[in-house]
């Protein structure tokens, strides 16, 4: 027979299990869809400046090219490289969402990008198939939001989990009062699709990352949130700079860097 102290001590011990995994387990996002609408644009007007023909882009200097509104980085046949590739992931969700993806884009997530050069990507921007993936990314922008929201709804449990003890509790502190903020999950979604979690050791230069887990780690606690947040992601980049390989000139990125992240605290 359990005794009553022992049944007391027993139901104290389960609920304060409880009440410690519900304080860990964040609460999904949810976002109206005018919200939702808002964002997927700002993003949109980041990445491509609003134009449609900017959907599919390979930016110099890098190996691969960047589709759709948050330009998700698809990797060639038989390459692949420290980035996390997101375009074959999103291609995935759009299945599931049961949306209508031309054939051969459903084929080639299997493979690889079918370019596999920025040159021979550039020469095919003309293309049926090329058109033909403008036209479909232009249609989806809604279905790319909900990608980007699904993914910073991982973001927090994923980064948790690679720290521990006072770290963890400032990281969630500091993720929430973005949150909260006006706009805040603007900034949260954009800058976790813009620069990745920070968990991945591949991205990474001189073991330092650059992601949204190192700028919630940098974060002022004194400063209003967005403010604080931007300061962070500036300092964070420029650190990415510094560390990062002298051929790559990454430098003529900064500016535009800094100008996407002062739009999380000028609108």
């Amino acid at each position: 027979m359990i005794r009553s102290h022992h049944l007391k001590f027993i139901l104290i011990s389960a609920l304060s299990i409880w009440l410690s995994a519900c304080s860990q387990a964040p609460e999904s996002i949810v976002l109206s869809q005018a919200e939702a609408t808002q964002i997927g644009e700002k993003i949109f007007f980041n990445e491509c400046a609003g134009k449609e023909a900017l959907l599919t882009s390979w930016n110099r200097g890098e190996a691969f090219p960047s589709l759709g509104i948050g330009h998700f980085i698809w990797y060639p046949t038989g390459t692949s490289g420290p980035f996390k590739e997101s375009f074959p992931e999103l291609i995935r969700y759009m299945q599931a969402s049961d949306a209508n993806i031309p054939d051969w884009i459903v084929e080639a997530i299997e493979h690889g990008a079918p370019w596999p050069s920025r040159t021979l990507f550039l020469n095919a921007q003309d293309s049926a198939r090329m058109q033909q993936l403008r036209g479909f990314l232009a249609k989806t922008k809604h279905l790319q939001t909900k990608f980007m929201v699904k993914r910073l709804n991982r973001a927090l449990p994923t980064m948790l989990a690679t720290v521990s003890g006072s770290q963890k509790a400032k990281i969630e502190q500091q993720f929430q009062r973005v949150a909260s903020a006006p706009m805040g999950y603007y900034a949260l979604i954009d800058y976790v699709n813009f620069k990745g979690e920070g968990v991945k050791t591949s991205e990474r230069y001189q073991d330092q990352g650059w992601g949204l887990l190192q700028v919630l780690e940098v974060m002022d606690e004194s400063k209003p949130p967005l403010a604080a947040f931007a300061e962070a992601a500036k300092k964070v980049l420029a650190r990415r700079v510094v560390n990062s390989p002298a051929d790559r000139g990454e430098k003529r990125w900064l500016p535009g860097w800094y100008k996407r992240i002062s739009t999380y605290i000028s609108e």
